[in-house]
């Protein structure tokens, strides 16, 4: 009797464990307000838009940095004259800036842009994987002006964790492509 009761002694206390249970990973779920865009203008040759969201910084020689503080992001524009046929150089230098990410990059998808009405005329280049940018893009009337733009964030490359925030990104210079006019 005394063993039985021991027995059910054991088996009571034990059985007071909660039961294991097994959770689903969890996926980090951001989500970004919905853009609302804002010229900008000044003394340089090109005026565009921008996510009001973001913060602008002048650089010399007409380069702007648009900061995107929550995001710990920034849109790095360099503008530089065309002249004296310096076109080409120009544009193997933007290809050269982007296709130097093929170590990381799982790849590189590109999309010609044509606004002949704004007689603007690029490439964006969305770069998929570990890279150390994610979105790179340049533009030209292909005569006086050329600009190129690059997207970094002050972290780590991660593609799988940063994507939203890429995506979120890369609508935001495409529509700094599409709203970019050159000054007469």
């Amino acid at each position: 009797m005394r063993t039985g009761l021991l027995l059910l002694f054991i088996i009571f206390f034990s059985s007071c464990e909660d039961d294991v249970v097994i959770k689903p990973n969890a996926m980090l779920r951001l989500e970004y307000p919905t853009p609302s865009y804002e010229e900008v203008t000044s003394n340089c040759p090109y005026i565009f838009k921008k996510n009001n969201r973001a913060t602008l910084v002048n650089k010399q020689n007409c380069g702007v940095n648009i900061v995107y503080p929550n995001m710990k992001a920034t849109v790095y524009l360099t503008y530089r004259p065309v002249h004296n046929r310096n076109l080409d150089s120009l544009l193997y230098d933007a290809q050269k800036l982007t296709y130097d990410h093929t170590i990381k990059a799982k790849e590189i998808p590109e999309k010609v842009f044509v606004n002949p009405e704004n007689k603007v005329y690029g490439m964006f280049y969305m770069i998929n994987g570990n890279a150390a940018t994610q979105t790179q893009f340049y533009v030209t009337d292909s005569v006086q002006h050329f600009v190129t733009g690059s997207v970094y964030f002050e972290t780590k490359p991660n593609f799988d964790s940063l994507y939203p925030a890429i995506e979120y990104l890369r609508n935001d210079v495409r529509q700094l492509m599409e709203s970019l006019e050159w000054k007469n």
